[in-house]
Protein backbone atom coordinates (compact mmCIF):
# COMPACT_ATOMS: atom_id res chain seq x y z
CA UNK A 1 0.00 0.00 0.00
CA UNK A 2 1.30 3.30 -1.29
CA UNK A 3 1.63 6.11 0.98
CA UNK A 4 -1.39 9.00 -0.37
CA UNK A 5 0.47 12.40 -0.42
CA UNK A 6 -0.82 15.47 1.47
CA UNK A 7 -2.06 18.28 -0.44
CA UNK A 8 -2.72 21.78 1.43
CA UNK A 9 -3.14 25.05 -0.31
CA UNK A 10 -4.25 28.38 0.80
CA UNK A 11 -6.84 31.12 -1.05
CA UNK A 12 -7.82 34.08 -0.15
CA UNK A 13 -11.74 34.79 -0.61
CA UNK A 14 -12.49 38.22 -1.68
CA UNK A 15 -14.62 39.30 1.74
CA UNK A 16 -17.23 40.96 0.29
CA UNK A 17 -18.09 37.12 -1.61
CA UNK A 18 -17.95 35.04 1.51
CA UNK A 19 -21.76 34.56 1.74
CA UNK A 20 -21.98 33.89 -1.95
CA UNK A 21 -18.72 31.46 -1.72
CA UNK A 22 -20.44 29.64 1.27
CA UNK A 23 -23.22 29.58 -0.86
CA UNK A 24 -22.12 27.96 -3.64
CA UNK A 25 -20.36 25.09 -1.23
CA UNK A 26 -23.59 23.67 0.21
CA UNK A 27 -23.59 21.88 -1.96
CA UNK A 28 -21.44 21.41 -4.58
CA UNK A 29 -22.61 20.33 -8.18
CA UNK A 30 -22.79 16.41 -7.57
CA UNK A 31 -21.29 16.33 -11.19
CA UNK A 32 -17.99 18.24 -9.55
CA UNK A 33 -18.06 16.01 -6.18
CA UNK A 34 -17.74 12.76 -8.76
CA UNK A 35 -14.87 14.32 -11.13
CA UNK A 36 -12.79 15.28 -7.74
CA UNK A 37 -13.37 11.91 -6.50
CA UNK A 38 -12.62 10.29 -10.18
CA UNK A 39 -9.25 12.12 -10.52
CA UNK A 40 -8.16 10.63 -7.37
CA UNK A 41 -8.33 13.18 -4.28
CA UNK A 42 -10.21 11.82 -1.46
CA UNK A 43 -10.32 13.10 2.26
CA UNK A 44 -10.64 16.72 1.00
CA UNK A 45 -11.78 19.59 3.47
CA UNK A 46 -12.12 22.88 2.76
CA UNK A 47 -11.59 25.44 6.20
CA UNK A 48 -12.29 29.02 6.10
CA UNK A 49 -10.67 31.02 8.63
CA UNK A 50 -12.28 35.10 9.70
CA UNK A 51 -11.19 37.65 7.12
CA UNK A 52 -12.00 34.94 3.69
CA UNK A 53 -8.14 32.78 4.32
CA UNK A 54 -9.19 29.48 2.94
CA UNK A 55 -7.19 26.41 3.83
CA UNK A 56 -7.67 23.18 1.59
CA UNK A 57 -6.41 19.49 2.25
CA UNK A 58 -6.71 16.64 0.79
CA UNK A 59 -4.70 13.23 -0.07
CA UNK A 60 -3.93 11.93 -3.05
CA UNK A 61 -1.73 8.65 -4.50
CA UNK A 62 -0.90 11.01 -7.53
CA UNK A 63 -1.37 14.80 -7.36
CA UNK A 64 0.24 15.36 -10.80
CA UNK A 65 -2.14 13.26 -12.68
CA UNK A 66 -5.28 14.20 -10.43
CA UNK A 67 -4.03 18.06 -11.93
CA UNK A 68 -3.77 16.74 -15.22
CA UNK A 69 -7.40 14.97 -14.82
CA UNK A 70 -8.97 18.27 -13.28
CA UNK A 71 -7.40 20.36 -16.20
CA UNK A 72 -8.71 18.94 -18.98
CA UNK A 73 -12.52 17.89 -17.70
CA UNK A 74 -15.05 19.90 -18.68
CA UNK A 75 -17.31 19.75 -15.78
CA UNK A 76 -14.53 21.01 -13.41
CA UNK A 77 -13.02 24.26 -16.23
CA UNK A 78 -17.03 25.21 -15.73
CA UNK A 79 -17.08 25.08 -12.32
CA UNK A 80 -13.24 26.76 -12.22
CA UNK A 81 -14.49 29.29 -13.93
CA UNK A 82 -17.66 30.17 -11.93
CA UNK A 83 -15.23 30.23 -8.84
CA UNK A 84 -12.38 32.05 -10.03
CA UNK A 85 -14.48 35.41 -8.92
CA UNK A 86 -14.37 34.53 -5.35
CA UNK A 87 -10.71 35.00 -4.66
CA UNK A 88 -8.03 37.19 -4.49
CA UNK A 89 -4.23 37.21 -5.87
CA UNK A 90 -5.06 34.51 -8.13
CA UNK A 91 -3.58 33.76 -11.80
CA UNK A 92 -5.27 31.44 -13.48
CA UNK A 93 -8.15 28.55 -12.14
CA UNK A 94 -8.36 28.17 -7.82
CA UNK A 95 -7.65 24.26 -8.24
CA UNK A 96 -4.38 24.48 -10.54
CA UNK A 97 -3.16 27.87 -8.86
CA UNK A 98 -3.65 27.70 -5.36
CA UNK A 99 -0.51 28.15 -3.14
CA UNK A 100 0.42 24.82 -1.52
CA UNK A 101 1.38 24.57 1.69
CA UNK A 102 4.77 23.07 2.98
CA UNK A 103 4.16 20.42 5.64
CA UNK A 104 6.30 20.22 8.69
CA UNK A 105 4.79 17.47 10.86
CA UNK A 106 3.02 14.77 10.32
CA UNK A 107 2.27 12.80 13.79
CA UNK A 108 1.79 9.12 11.84
CA UNK A 109 5.14 9.78 10.29
CA UNK A 110 7.21 10.81 13.27
CA UNK A 111 5.54 7.94 15.49
CA UNK A 112 6.58 5.71 12.59
CA UNK A 113 10.06 7.27 12.81
CA UNK A 114 10.59 6.19 16.27
CA UNK A 115 8.99 3.33 16.27
CA UNK A 116 5.66 4.39 18.49
CA UNK A 117 2.24 3.51 18.23
CA UNK A 118 -0.25 4.78 15.44
CA UNK A 119 -1.85 6.78 17.65
CA UNK A 120 -2.30 7.37 21.10
CA UNK A 121 -6.25 6.66 22.18
CA UNK A 122 -7.05 6.16 25.95
CA UNK A 123 -7.56 2.31 24.86
CA UNK A 124 -4.06 2.02 23.90
CA UNK A 125 -2.41 4.15 26.57
CA UNK A 126 -0.56 2.50 29.51
CA UNK A 127 -2.53 4.16 32.31
CA UNK A 128 -0.74 3.59 35.31
CA UNK A 129 -1.63 6.67 37.30
CA UNK A 130 -3.03 6.31 40.79
CA UNK A 131 -1.54 2.88 41.17
CA UNK A 132 1.05 1.97 44.20
CA UNK A 133 4.27 0.57 42.92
Amino acid sequence: MTTPTRVCFRLQVRPELLDEYLDRHSPVWPEMLAEIAAAGRRNYSLFLADGGTLIGYYEVDDDAAAQAYLAASPVAARWEAEMGRFFLGLDGRPDQAATALTEVFHLEDQLADVGGPAASTPDNRNDTEGSAS
